[in-house]
């Protein structure tokens, strides 16, 4: 595996060809990589059929309060989409490494399609019953674009450098998501309003996941088989809905994208508040586009960087700088500032995703790589669903910042904490028995 070390072990435990940091010599540059086949079209597929993650609850927020309802309904709307959405990643991943990524593409992509259409025709302050069912239900449906991207990014990139770089480009890319979103689904409230934001989120959807499962890479996609770690302790491991779990590091990794998707949850819902308390609507939306506005700066300026230390050490940077650009917004700010304190935390969002989906080649064994990326995205999901169920509790910004600001501090605290279950050890998982049972005799 070709990659680089989180944590440096004492004595070598598997062999990469990559320098000691995450980057010793500055990588490719961008448009080396986009001038390659099949990425531009891998990647706009990708953007546009992740747009309903960064609509969807942004939308259904603003539909159950322009209809009257509570911001309780309003939460747990937003709330159910990304639980929903979250837990079926790795179910999908692993049908992913089963049949390919065209077919469960494809079938997500007109499920989730089928769903949002019909949630566009049921008012969700009047009918919150249905509402809710329809948006598990679109929930459950979205695509895993973003493993099967991980999963082809090795396909079209030349060697670890570029491969580096990729990863780099595709956190911009789900930065463009999340500014994009936020702004269309201003755009169609202004000019459309109502349900009809929720049709025109499926429509995209389906566009961008039948644009990516269509591409060549995607049709010629195998999954490679599980192969054993580099001593003979470390087992094939078979491909299990649970089975990177099993590897410290990769629940390590996990944990900290769930607090750190707490924080990101706990934001929209103080968007809402600090909109309704300054009477400025375009807040809810503008400030959430504000924060991946500063990921997207993030992700540019740090693929770019020549980089020393360690991934793991990165990451706990990273997660830091989350933390400290979250505490001007317990001044709250006026509309203008709020926007532009928004982008401070955004800064250091992108480095955290870099280096934990970098350090899953470390922690996670071959085989089982793509559904360990899946977790990684169902971590972030959840985390985000808990975050915005958690600020909903009360109206005001009181709880989204407490929110906020714990689990960007729980992020760091489990980053730091669990530091040592990122070295790169003998990808051993966790057993019952670690000692044979004794026999007759003995």
């Amino acid at each position: 595996m070709t990659s680089t070390v989180l944590d440096p072990p004492t004595t070598p435990t598997r062999t990469t060809t990559a320098p000691a940091g995450p980057a010793a010599s500055a990588p490719p540059g961008y448009r080396r990589l986009l001038s390659s086949p099949h990425v531009p079209r891998l990647l706009a597929g990708a953007v546009v059929g992740h747009l309903p993650v960064a609509m969807a609850p942004l939308a259904l927020l603003i539909a159950v309060r322009a209809q009257g309802g509570t911001i309780g309904l309003a939460g747990l709307l937003a709330a159910a989409f990304g639980v929903s959405a979250a837990v079926a990643q790795p179910g999908w991943a692993t049908l992913l490494e089963r049949r390919g990524q065209t077919v469960t593409l494809v079938a997500c992509g007109l499920g989730s399609a089928a769903c949002f259409l019909a949630l566009a025709g049921v008012p969700p302050a009047g009918q919150p019953v249905w509402a809710l069912v329809l948006t598990v239900a679109a929930g459950l449906c979205t695509a895993p674009l973003e493993a099967a991207l991980r999963a082809l990014w090795p396909e079209v990139t030349c060697g670890p450098a570029q491969l580096r770089t990729a990863l780099s480009l595709d956190a911009c890319a789900q930065e463009v998501v999340f500014i994009a979103g936020p702004l269309l689904v201003l755009a169609l409230g202004v000019t459309v309003g109502g349900t009809a934001p929720l049709a025109a989120i499926g429509l995209l959807g389906l566009a961008g996941t039948l644009a990516f499962a269509t591409s060549r890479p995607a049709r010629h996609w195998r999954p490679a088989p599980a192969a054993p770690g580099p001593t003979s302790a470390a087992p094939t491991v078979p491909v299990r809905f649970v089975g990177p779990l099993r590897y410290p590091g990769t629940r390590t990794l996990a944990l900290a994208l769930l607090c750190a998707g707490i924080a990101l949850g706990a934001l929209n819902v103080l968007a809402l508040a600090f909109a309704e308390h300054d009477h400025a609507p375009a807040l809810t939306t503008v400030m959430p586009a504000a924060l991946a506005a500063g990921s997207l700066i993030g992700s540019l300026v740090y693929g770019r960087l020549r980089r020393t230390g360690t991934l793991a050490g990165h990451a706990r940077v990273a997660a830091l700088g989350l933390l400290a650009g979250l505490v001007p917004l317990l001044l709250e700010p006026a509309p203008a500032a709020a926007v532009l304190v928004a982008v401070v935390p955004g800064l250091f969002l992108a480095p955290l995703l870099i280096n934990v989906f970098a350090g899953l080649d470390q922690v996670a064994p071959s085989g089982v790589l793509h559904t360990a990326a899946a977790w990684m995205i169902t971590s972030l999901g959840l985390g985000q669903a808990v975050g915005t169920a958690l600020a909903s509790t009360a109206a005001g910004a009181v709880a989204p910042l407490a929110t906020a600001l714990t689990g960007a501090a729980a992020a760091y605290a489990v980053l730091l904490l669990r530091r040592s279950t990122l070295a790169p050890h003998d990808l051993v998982p966790l057993r019952r028995r670690t000692t044979p049972r004794p026999g007759p005799g003995r």
